[in-house]
């Protein structure tokens, strides 16, 4: 993803920064710990979309991926 177009995009939901990981290809929001699929290159903002993350994610540790 294009590092200027995740800079322009806000959490819908805690209207906080989102961070790109790129090999589960979503954008993730720590505050308000929901992840958002990346299709296609295109971001899915819905919250109905988005993924919990765990604990372990939300601090940044290391989590096994699914």
């Amino acid at each position: 993803m294009d590092k200027e177009l995740i800079a322009m995009l806000i959490c819908p939901v805690s209207h906080s920064e989102l961070t790109y990981d790129r090999e589960r290809q979503e954008l993730r929001s720590s505050i308000s710990g929901l992840a958002y699929p990346v299709r296609d290159g295109i971001p899915v903002m819905l919250e109905s979309e988005a993924r919990a993350m765990s604990t372990e994610e939300k601090l940044g540790k290391a989590a096994p991926a699914p």
